[in-house]
């Protein structure tokens, strides 16, 4: 790994973070543009909830899909230069959105506003090339917080709407694609391992070499951690809009905002989840994210229940269901928890993967995105087939139970392997309190003895013969 960043300047260091995060928050806003402008065409076409999971899902499948290639070729080419081309075909692909006219256009529309979620990948592994390792963490953190991007388009994308159609809406953030890919190419410059390795006459490794850390299981884990703390908050971040109008019955725009105040969290505090995995360990901060989102997801998961109790005077009939506060109280907290998560995940990539951030980060956050696109989906499926509003925590709660699960007994079997101790018979001192006393592994068993002959504390008085 070519280290440069001490001969690089804290200015061009904060400039490279910040733009790239600007970016970033930009390409998320049209990423998730269907979150806003899907309810109006969904009312126009006359779709059904699983076509309408679908149309706002497709953008996250081709952001998703392509950011392997996007990070192999961010490692290969410099995240400069795709990060532009990345801005520039996204704008294209919107502003050609405005000219769909029935559900299959709208789709091929969708695949082409996708590739704006490819950003991702290119920003991470561009952003990760500036920072030496201990900081790194903080600085993925704060690009990260580009996710905001979902917020922005919620706050103003109804007013725009409302005011003058969701096409205005298209042009206008196609029209911002633009205008941040022109101020990111003559502001920022190439990364310094790039710098480094043109200066050094080395050539790229090829794909193969760097597609070879894919078969390591454990990127495989680090996906699925990313496929409920983004894939999850994506989805939540598109679903909740419809969800708020089909619950509570608010109008779009009241929606919108709504669902603005659990983007926020989950994107802002994702810069806290990157500076405590600096500061405690990206480990630990995954354990925070998995417990708090499940209990989120499980109280967010009980349905509005009506029950009747036999009482002494008649029968007593009750509801429980959340409140439209308590609700939004909850989805607030789980935006906060997958934002730690979605930090910490991140964390983990530059440690283990040096060499490899773009083909790995866009692996993981390919399966990530790909949460994005199925999970919408799937909460508009569970809708029509089911008829339960609170089936898609359902599905939440089951994902991150999984993903906390299979984490616990990989480390507990990593620690194993690497303390091979661990797992031999251990010695504790407090089953002699029992009455019986286990060797220590490798000591010779202790003598046998009469537990009558001891004290109420279990222990041999000194000096006392055993029988």
């Amino acid at each position: 790994m070519i280290t440069t960043t001490q001969a690089v300047s804290s200015s061009d260091q904060s400039r490279a973070m910040w733009l790239s995060t600007i970016a970033f928050t930009v390409c998320f806003a049209v990423w998730t543009i269907f979150s806003i402008i899907g309810v109006q065409i969904k009312k126009d076409l006359g779709l059904n909830d699983t076509q309408f999971g679908l149309l706002v899902g497709t953008p996250i499948l081709t952001g998703s899909l392509v950011r392997l290639m996007l990070g192999v070729w961010t490692d290969q080419y410099g995240g400069r230069i795709v990060y532009v081309l990345v801005m520039l075909s996204a704008a294209v692909a919107t502003w050609l959105l405005t000219f769909a006219y029935d559900y299959t256009t709208f789709l091929i529309a969708a695949l082409g506003v996708g590739i704006a979620g490819g950003s991702f990948a290119v920003g991470i592994a561009y952003v990760s090339r500036w920072f030496p390792i201990e900081k790194q963490g903080t600085a993925l953190g704060i690009f990260g917080a580009g996710n905001v991007g979902a917020a922005v388009t919620k706050f103003l994308a109804p007013m725009v709407m409302v005011a003058f159609g969701w096409k205005a809406v298209a042009q206008i953030w196609a029209l911002g694609l633009v205008v941040m890919a022109i101020v990111f190419w003559f502001s920022t410059k190439d990364d310094p391992q790039l710098a480094a390795r043109r200066k050094a006459g080395l050539k790229p490794e090829p794909i193969s070499a760097m597609l070879v850390p894919l078969k390591n299981l454990q990127v495989w884990r680090f996906s699925l951690y990313y496929f409920f703390v983004f894939g999850g908050f994506v989805a939540l971040a598109l679903w909740l809009p419809r969800y708020y109008v089909g619950v509570y019955g608010l109008d779009i725009v009241t929606a919108g905002w709504l669902g603005a105040l659990y983007s926020i969290p989950g994107s802002i505090f994702r810069i806290l989840g990157g500076t405590l995995s600096d500061k405690f360990g990206a480990r630990k901060v995954m354990y925070w994210t998995f417990l708090g989102s499940v209990v989120c997801t499980f109280f967010l998961s009980y349905p509005a229940t009506r029950y009747v109790v036999e009482g002494i005077r008649g029968p007593i009939e009750f509801t429980m269901a959340l409140g439209f506060i308590p609700f939004t109280i909850l989805t607030f907290a789980l935006g906060f928890f997958m934002s730690l998560g979605k930090a910490a995940v991140y964390k983990h990539i530059p440690v283990y993967y040096p060499k490899h951030v773009g083909s790995v980060g866009g692996v993981v956050g390919l399966i990530g995105g790909l949460g994005g696109f199925i999970l919408p989906i799937m909460f508009g499926a569970a809708n029509d087939l089911i008829g339960v509003w609170t089936s898609c925590f359902m599905l939440l709660f089951v994902v991150v139970a999984v993903s906390l699960a299979w984490m616990h007994f990989s480390i507990i079997y990593m620690e194993k392997r690497r303390n091979p101790e661990l797992g031999k018979p251990q010695f504790f001192p407090e089953a002699d309190a029992l009455g019986r006393v286990l060797p220590t592994p490798g000591a010779p068993a202790p003598a046998a003895t009469d537990k009558r002959s001891r004290p109420a504390g279990g222990a041999m008085p000194a000096g006392a013969p055993a029988k």
